[in-house]
């Protein structure tokens, strides 16, 4: 599937709210994943992509890059928190119905271990609850090669209807 990912690279790649609210958020994070959509250029940014997409569950892979450091020479805890907003999040958005979006009120990480630069993982996003007005997901970050537990997280979204 990797011949297929693309990043916006303008803000005029990016879908218009109208695209947007046209699909059911499952078909619109379908089409990002199957490249039919640019993903956002934070995918790029920060080294992942969505490699999965079903109802109510994301995966996220990717890896995270000498550029994402802190000054103590592990990945900066961003990484860890973006991607897991990125899988939780979206796993949320494939609950949400078409004319509808969705925004995150909030999440939590916990980082039980640094991942070494390099090591390809998975964050896996799995929603528990999506109603007319909120989503609520957990994620865990997993090695791909090992299966290693090194974060997990959860968040809460506020579905909007908008069309």
């Amino acid at each position: 599937m990797a011949e297929s990912r693309k990043y916006a690279e303008t803000p005029e790649d990016l879908a218009t709210m109208e695209d947007i609210l046209s699909m059911s958020g499952l078909e619109f994070m379908q089409a990002i994943a199957d490249g039919r959509l640019p993903g956002p250029p934070i995918g790029r940014t920060m080294g992942f992509w969505p490699e999965l997409v079903e109802e109510g569950r994301v995966i996220f892979t990717g890896a995270p890059a000498f550029e994402v450091m802190n000054p103590i020479g592990t990945v900066h805890g961003g990484w860890y928190g973006t991607i897991l907003d990125s899988c939780m999040a979206c796993a949320i958005q494939t609950k949400v119905p078409k004319g509808s979006a969705y925004t995150t009120l909030e999440y939590k990480i916990n980082i039980i271990r640094p991942i070494p630069i390099g090591t390809q993982v998975r964050a896996i996003g799995t929603v528990h609850h999506a109603g007319r007005s909120t989503g609520i997901a957990d994620g865990e970050i997993r090695g791909v090669e090992d299966d290693r537990l090194y974060a997990t997280g959860s968040t809460t979204c506020i579905i909007m209807k908008l069309g």
